[in-house]
């Protein structure tokens, strides 16, 4: 063995202390972690030849590379829909780490913890009051899942006209129908040969609303005349935490033949809190479903899930199997996850979902969802108080969508969250809504409270200062 590994070996016990207690420091202090900065490196840094051993490397990683870390998963840091990982999703992930397995396949020679990944969507099934009629698995992001799903969507396709498209590649024209998409369902069309600018754009409802419009997706409908289409629906759009009406959807099904996928990254665990799971009503229907856990469930990134009906596991197969490694058995008797997903190599990622679930249960999910929601209104309310800002659009969920008030201000938008982001306190990100530029503010994190949002408004206030506004 390398000295050097032999040595980092026989001290193992010390170098995970003293990890372990630079992980508290920053978490215990991360409220005063600046939420952005213009800290930079040189990147070319010379590979040295015998090795540091792991203690020295974390010195040089704290002296150099430390002070690039931001607080993303901290309290303000309210753009792209972040969650923040709870002490729970810490432990599950820092094992996943330790035990280091390859999840694939649910026979106990070779390692089962794919039982362990069965066992975890059973649990989400149950959180979000799901039938078990779903196979699901772990992938690193909404990203992925979309992929997934709409990998499998687009062999469904070819089936209804006689072809074998993962087989044979794509030889017809794929109708795509959806309203507002989010980017990375655009991404996925253009990973899948489908082409990104490939599908029909349905209206949404009129009166700010990023939801489909159900009269016109009938009429986009009949102009297909019989044939076959996918359709991408919303639980939760980016801007605004739109959602689709999926029991209209649903009963569309009784009359035209389509694959109906729901992008829920975020908004699926509408379906946690009584309050608000009437959003996702008749979501059971679709055939796929995509959901984040490194958003509202709060464990570290990269962690999402796909859903898939049962009754497309043989799509699912002949879409993703690994037909060259004879091996591993005939897929259809032998259920190996690197045969219904894009991945073969696969970390443990849900253990960190597993600990999270049993740890905090229903109650304590259902709690995150419902003060996100009260926070984000808190916060919308706090904008119409100081009567230089306005909402684009209702807080219909976790989303606030708000810009400068006026349209003499729509100038100096990007330049004042430019500022605000630029002090480190709070973070938001930048959007466009029905021709305005405006700022989102996501609600998503467990630590979040009414002082965090306090805080964010008396920054907001020096920076109107500054701009003289």
């Amino acid at each position: 063995m390398n000295a050097i590994v032999q040595q980092d070996l026989n001290t193992f016990e010390n170098i995970l202390e003293k990890t372990k207690q630079q992980g508290i420091d920053f978490l215990n202090n991360i409220e005063n972690i600046p939420t952005s900065n213009t800290v930079s490196i040189d990147p070319n840094r010379a590979l040295n030849e015998l090795g540091l051993g792991s203690l020295e490397a974390l010195k040089e990683f704290n002296e150099r590379l430390a002070p690039l870390i931001v607080s993303s998963s901290g309290p303000r840091y309210w753009g792209f829909v972040t969650g923040g990982s709870t002490p729970a999703s810490i432990v599950g992930d820092w094992l996943a780490a330790v035990y280091d397995q390859n999840t694939q396949s649910i026979k106990a020679q070779g390692g089962a913890s794919a039982l362990i990944e069965f066992e975890t969507i059973n649990l989400l099934l149950q959180l979000l009051d799901l039938p078990n009629s779903f196979l699901g698995g772990f992938v690193t992001g909404a990203t992925m899942s979309n992929f997934t799903c709409l990998g499998v969507a687009r062999q469904w396709f070819g089936k209804q006209l006689g072809k074998d498209f993962a087989k044979n590649g794509i030889s017809e024209t794929i109708n795509i129908l959806t309203a507002t998409p989010h980017s990375s369902s655009v991404k996925t069309l253009s990973m899948l040969g489908i082409g990104s600018q490939n599908y029909t754009t349905v209206k949404t409802i009129k009166g700010n609303r990023e939801a489909i419009d159900i009269a016109d997706l009938e009429k986009t409908i009949a102009a297909l005349n019989g044939q076959p289409f996918l359709l991408i629906s919303s639980a939760g759009t980016v801007n605004t935490a739109d959602f689709d009406d999926f029991e209209a959807i649903a009963n569309l099904r009784q009359k035209h033949t389509f694959w109906w996928h729901i992008d829920a990254a975020f908004g699926g665990f509408a379906a946690v809190s009584d309050k608000f799971k009437h959003l996702v009503k008749g979501w059971e229907e679709a055939d796929s479903i995509t959901v984040d856990c490194h958003k509202w469930l709060n464990v570290p990134y990269d962690s999402a899930f796909y859903l898939i009906k049962k009754e497309h596991a043989d799509l699912q197969i002949e879409t993703f199997q690994n037909s060259n490694a004879p091996y591993l058995g005939n897929p259809l008797e032998n259920f190996n996850y690197l045969n219904v997903l894009p991945e073969n190599s696969r970390r443990l990622r849900a253990l960190p979902v597993w600990f999270s679930l049993l740890a905090y249960g229903k109650e304590g999910f259902k709690d995150v969802v419902e003060n996100s929601v009260a926070l984000a209104l808190h916060f919308g309310n706090a904008l119409i108080e100081e009567d230089v800002f306005e909402l684009l659009a209702p807080i219909r969920l976790n989303n606030v969508c708000f810009t400068l008030k006026g349209d003499h201000n729509e100038e100096k938008v990007t330049e004042f969250l430019s500022r605000l982001n630029d002090r480190g306190k709070v973070f938001m990100t930048p959007t466009f809504y029905n021709g305005r530029k405006g700022i989102r503010a996501s609600f998503v994190n467990w630590r979040t409270k009414e002082n965090d949002i306090a805080i964010a408004i008396e920054e907001m206030k020096a920076v109107l200062v500054d701009l003289k506004m």
